[in-house]
């Protein structure tokens, strides 16, 4: 199992990596497909669970949102405002034609659309930055270090359970041990990328970044649990051999993306 995880990362990593160093609409296109893949695997996941969100809404939705989101910034309001009305056209005709738990499926439909779409968008907005690249290859780290650490920590020595309902193979060693090494880690890129003349910050500004993504970055891994609990499912989907679907591999990413980005805004550049 461990050599099937490790042999589909270095093939994901394959696409990826040549994805952030090229950008463009390279980086915006494999960006936009595994959102559009993760608003059908939400979309699964709740039909499970016995709702009937509209998956033509939530993938075309998703894409279009990001679309609009990353090219029109100055209509992206008005586009998920219309999305937000379509999908409550879409669930009155449903309810209409006998679906009593119609209003359930809207609020699913428009969650969705918001999460993946709008909060999504953010990890092509952090590529679009000045110095974008370098950006990118800090937050992402900080993610990765944060929960590689909290792994091996949590599953040598975790004994208190984070989260008992949402996740129970997690614990607060793992957990903590991921924050600081995640802070440590991030430090680190950020003295070696300034070093290379990529990023003009300081240790202690990618220490910070670090420290706040590890902490919180924790959540958005959480919050894709609570939707498979509800719908009492294991993995978003198998179409990732060893790794479930693409919206278990991006769950952290998309509070690392919107974080990242606004701290980076807001306070280092």
């Amino acid at each position: 199992m461990l050599i099937k995880r490790v042999l589909t990362a270095l093939a994901l990593a394959a696409i990826g990596l040549p994805a952030m160093i090229i950008g463009g609409l390279f980086y915006f296109g494999i960006i936009t497909i595994l959102l559009g893949i993760a608003a059908w695997e939400y979309g699964k996941i709740y039909h499970t669970a016995g709702y009937n969100a509209s998956t033509l809404l939530l993938v075309g939705g998703v894409v279009l949102l990001v679309i609009v989101r990353v090219y029109f910034p100055g209509m992206a309001p008005a586009a998920l405002a219309l999305l937000i009305l379509a999908a409550m056209t879409w669930h009155l005709i449903d309810y209409e034609n006998g679906r009593n738990k119609a209003a359930s499926d809207f609020t699913i439909t428009v969650a969705g659309i918001v999460y993946l779409g709008w909060i999504g968008a953010y990890l092509i907005d952090i590529r679009n930055l000045p110095d974008g690249l370098w950006w990118l290859a800090l937050v992402f780290p900080a993610v990765w270090f944060a929960d590689t650490a909290a792994y091996f920590i949590g599953s040598r020595f975790g004994k208190h359970q984070l989260t008992p309902r949402l996740s129970p193979k997690k614990t607060w060693e793992g957990y903590w041990g991921g924050v600081i090494f995640g802070t440590i880690g991030t430090a680190g890129l950020a003295v070696l990328w300034h070093s290379l003349g990529g990023l003009a910050v300081t240790w202690w500004q990618g220490a910070a970044l670090g420290a706040a993504l590890s902490i919180l970055t924790t959540l958005g891994d959480l919050g894709e649990s609570m939707f498979k609990r509800e719908a009492g499912v294991k993995d978003s989907s198998n179409i990732i051999p060893g790794h479930g679907g693409v919206l278990d591999r991006i769950d952290s990413w998309l509070w690392a993306g919107v974080l990242g980005y606004l701290l980076i805004v807001w306070f280092l550049i």
